[in-house]
């Protein structure tokens, strides 16, 4: 099977119907843990987002977007590379990108643009301490990954936030949404100054735990327990940074030549409180965070990787809702066409597809299905079908108590779900649908060989993978 994807003739014919500006400047904006219920247009009982929702009234809302992995750092390196994250080296939370790979900041430096990351990096080090921003020396910096600039963090961070500015700490009092987006408005603007065109990462740190608020954006939430006051409030102030930033680039006078892509990195939290391996107590999370959706971060069920998808580019993109299935994994090949960048500034080996005819149009099919790997699940999404291979951990947790001994005795399985006819994947079809069950194992199958071959460094021209240039996770 070939997971190359190819310019087709509605792509090309996109090329000729949408106006297509010379260099316009993009910015992709991710939230951390934001299930995919967590917007007012969704009608959330409790959670009004007024930026979101005019973000998603003037631009493609796309109910079916997919993080390309449950967890946080691995949906961070398919956005950076276009490939799931196993093939790049980024096998679980907190792990590097193998230094080999081609990112998508460098594309868009080789293609003239400036570049610069903003916030919540978590692609550097494993287990790296809260508060801890990345010195220079650090060997997988955003730096060493094509960004010219960056104000980033190894991981949390919150009201106040201690972060690394090019690699020298700096603390800076204020909400960290709002720090993050006036940040990366000062450089988009002196970017402008020069007339060059500019690629921007804001990668919040909200509303991941630990959860902190201004009392001002919790006032809505008196009912709620204080974790879920706390986690709400980060949602609002993360709205509001969103309307900073639209109003900033109109202000600006570039907001018809700015496309800005809103995503989470992975589904939404459990409602009921957990503790770990390690008896650390993490409060449940209410109302709902996934809506209708079975399972939340960590899972691959819709809750776990169906997430919040809006792409805004005023003239270009025509606004309505999709339900087109698309992801993280698309957006490296969907930047090449948008932005012009070199095809070969991609690894030839992908995953994901140009969402460019999207843009006009709803097509009828996607071509090429999604993967998803990680820590040993795996699935494959085809249109209205999904196939899962993985262990419900869910049923691991005894009362909200995580039972590690449960867990080594459960044994993965197979689940096949129509997600469009059945969203809360209740009705598993691998006995009621065995051809399609068969077919879609064999894809995986094929595709899981594919990454295997990836993961020991085939598709690098020094057919192996070379040393990280950390001697150890620090």
């Amino acid at each position: 099977m070939n997971f190359i994807p190819r310019l087709t003739t509605g792509i090309l014919a996109c090329l000729a119907c949408i106006p297509v500006l010379a260099a316009p400047n993009v910015i992709l904006v991710m939230a951390d843990d934001m299930g995919w219920a967590q917007t007012g247009y969704y009608n959330h009982p409790v959670l009004e987002t007024p930026n979101l929702d005019a973000m998603a009234e003037s631009g493609l809302r796309m109910d079916r977007f997919y993080s390309g992995s449950p967890h946080c750092s691995t949906t961070r390196a398919t956005v950076i590379t276009g490939r799931t994250n196993d093939r790049t080296g980024t096998f679980t939370v907190g792990g590097s990108i193998n230094k080999q790979e081609k990112t998508l900041s460098a594309a868009f430096r080789n293609a003239g643009y400036t570049t610069a990351h903003f916030g919540k990096w978590h692609l550097n080090a494993l287990n790296a301490p809260e508060g801890d921003p990345m010195p220079l020396s650090d060997p997988h910096n955003p730096g060493e990954l094509g960004f010219d600039y960056w104000l980033s963090e190894t991981n949390q961070f919150n009201l106040d936030p201690l972060l690394s500015r090019n690699g020298t700490p700096e603390r800076i009092e204020g909400e960290s949404s709002e720090i993050l987006v006036d940040e990366a408005l000062r450089f988009i603007g002196d970017a402008h100054k020069q007339d060059k065109p500019a690629f921007v990462m804001i990668w919040y740190a909200s509303p991941h735990r630990t959860f902190e608020a201004r009392d001002e954006d919790m006032k809505a939430f008196g009912d709620l327990s204080e974790a879920s006051r706390a986690h709400h409030g980060e949602i609002v102030a993360m709205d509001r940074s969103i309307g900073a930033l639209r109003q900033g680039l109109r202000d600006l006078g570039i907001a018809g030549n700015t496309l800005v892509w809103f995503c989470s990195d992975n589904g939404g939290l459990p409602t009921f409180t957990v503790t770990n391996s390690a008896g650390k107590v993490y409060p449940g999370v209410n109302p709902d965070s996934t809506g209708h959706l079975r399972g939340f971060k960590s899972s691959l069920n819709e809750g776990g990787i169906r997430v919040p998808g809006i792409i805004e580019w005023p003239g270009h993109v025509e606004p309505r809702v999709s339900n087109f299935p698309a992801g993280t994994l698309d957006m490296f090949p969907t930047l090449i066409e948008v932005a012009g960048l070199d095809p070969d500034d991609i690894n030839a080996v992908h995953d994901g597809i140009s969402l460019l005819p999207v843009f006009a149009t709803e097509p009828a099919r996607r071509s090429q299905p999604m993967g998803f790997r990680v820590s040993g699940q795996y699935g494959w999404l085809d249109n209205d079908y999904k196939l899962i291979y993985y262990i419900d951990y869910e049923q691991a947790f005894v009362d909200g108590e995580w039972n590690g001994e449960l867990f080594a005795s459960m044994t993965p399985v197979y689940e096949l779900y129509n997600v469009v006819e059945d969203p809360s994947e209740q009705d598993n079809l691998m006995e009621k649908q065995p051809e399609i069950a068969a077919r879609m194992q064999a894809e995986l199958d094929a595709w899981n060989a594919s990454v295997d071959r990836s993961v020991e460094g085939a598709d690098y021209p020094e057919g192996r993978v070379l040393p990280s240039g950390r001697e150890e996770a620090e």
